[in-house]
């Protein structure tokens, strides 16, 4: 296996060559999401495309927990890689593995026990109800995979290869397309056959990225005795890991508030709101590209003790990451409705889901210089700061504004569609106040060599 060394060469280029594995996973992964909405929005009636896009944001949530730890283990292994250490970085490896095999059990019991308490809190359609539940039961069971996928990628990143995680998204994306394709076209199984599909390209991509990573170079032996967890690389996993997930899940949670609110309104409101959810997703694959190669960059030359290149890296990631976020804004202020009849050509829907786009649309231009920032302060190691952020602009300003405005005579998808921007746009002030503090600069993880005991 090839890692490379981000601590050398002009940043721009780097930076760019870094990202362009990312971007291609990120609108592979974009196709895997999307696949489900789509190809039940085609074979399915509109309780389906509810049952699922709810569905999905629930199984979001899971997934920003867990990437959220395993990028604790990017911005670990990307500083250690970065200051030459080798054995520290098999001994992260070997601590991920073992703790998030036994997270992944745990998580897949309680989302599995609570898929129907989901269902309730989430004000799913009566119509929609039965099929959400199925959704979230049967990828609850595919946990295992979705964590040992996300700490894999976390991993491969950290040691600065960007094209094997995207190789693993393709496999899961050809997968899920297929299985699709069988299960909720022929075979009509709707939301519960999308499901299905997920849970089997997930296996079948973690299965095949393990047999490729043990018949290369990479800085694990995959023995028996090499699957323990060290006492401190376990707890600096946790210091750096748990911020980013709380943020993440805790994000996640409030648009899940925001969907609540939506399916209050209607069953045509929530489908539409969970395809412009997809548009979203496809706009926002650049901003998040940069997020992890910027990321990932940072871990490495602040463990070499290179903080100018560190700065310089966040510099060139906003400016790529804005140029993709304009050219997305600008299309889809040109072409709203028709960018919803992709996933669902229900007039109502159409309308809906234009209305939403108008407004929301500008947060594609805002999250490039969150995402930057976000990945920067990151891999310096600050990912507490970037929580105490994302929450303070979340819970007082976007969950607020979308709860006021839905409550208001007259409101539609148009208003509450300002939440999110308005959200990002205060995220971003407290963020450049924080980078102009310069208090990033004593984030780094990497302590001292010391022998330590495993438990």
């Amino acid at each position: 296996m090839k890692q490379h060394d981000l601590t050398d060469g002009a940043v721009r280029s780097t930076l760019f060559r870094f990202t362009l594995p990312f971007l291609a996973a990120s609108l592979l992964q974009f196709l895997y999401g999307a696949a489900d909405l789509v190809i039940v929005g085609r074979f399915a009636d509109t309780a389906g495309v509810s049952a699922v896009s709810t569905g999905s944001q629930i199984m979001m949530a899971v997934t920003g927990l867990i990437m959220g730890l395993a990028s604790g283990g990017t911005v670990i292994i990307g500083q250690y890689w970065g200051a030459a250490r080798r054995q520290d970085v098999s001994e992260t490896i070997g601590t991920m593995f073992t703790f998030f095999s036994i997270f992944a059990v745990v998580m897949t019991g309680v989302v599995t026990a609570c898929a129907g308490h989901f269902v309730r809190w989430m004000r799913v359609p009566e119509a929609a109800v039965d099929d959400a539940w199925a959704y979230i039961f049967i990828c609850g069971c595919g946990i295992i995979f979705i964590s040992g996928y996300n700490m894999v990628s976390g991993i491969l990143r950290g040691l600065g290869d960007s094209k094997n995680p995207m190789i693993f998204v393709l496999i899961a994306c050809g997968a899920n397309i297929l299985g699709d394709l069988l299960l909720v076209g022929p075979l009509q199984m709707g939301a519960a056959g999308a499901a299905i599909a997920t849970v089997f390209a997930q296996g079948l991509s973690l299965l095949l990225s393990v047999i490729i990573l043990r018949r290369r170079d990479f800085p694990f032996d995959f023995r028996f005795s090499s699957f323990r967890i060290r006492r401190k690389k376990l707890f600096t996993l946790i210091r750096i890991g748990t911020p980013a997930a709380l943020q993440n899940i805790l994000v996640s949670l409030s648009f899940l508030i925001i969907a609540a609110t939506v399916n209050n309104i209607g069953l045509a409101e929530s489908a539409a709101v969970g395809a412009a959810g997809r548009i979203s997703d496809f706009c926002m694959m650049g901003p998040i590209s940069f997020f992890s190669s910027v990321s990932a960059m940072t871990a490495q030359n602040i463990g070499a003790g290179r903080p100018e290149r560190a700065r310089q890296t966040l510099r060139w990631g906003i400016l790529f990451s804005l140029v993709f976020g304009l050219v997305m804004f600008t299309l889809i202020q040109i072409f709203p409705g028709q960018a919803i009849g992709i996933i669902r050509s229900d007039p109502a829907v159409m309308e809906a889901g234009t209305l939403y786009l108008r407004t929301f649309s500008f947060d594609v231009i805002l999250v490039c210089f969150v995402f930057s920032l976000n990945g920067f302060f990151g891999g310096c190691g600050r990912t507490g700061f970037a929580m105490m952020n994302a929450l303070a602009s979340t819970f007082a300003v976007r969950v607020p504004v979308t709860l006021l405005v839905s409550s208001m005579p007259g409101a539609t998808l148009l208003h509450i569609g300002l939440a999110a921007p308005l959200a990002s746009a205060v995220q971003i002030i407290i963020q450049l106040i924080y980078y102009r503090l310069g208090r990033w600069k004593n984030g780094a993880v990497v302590e001292a060599a010391t022998p330590e005991a495993a438990i």
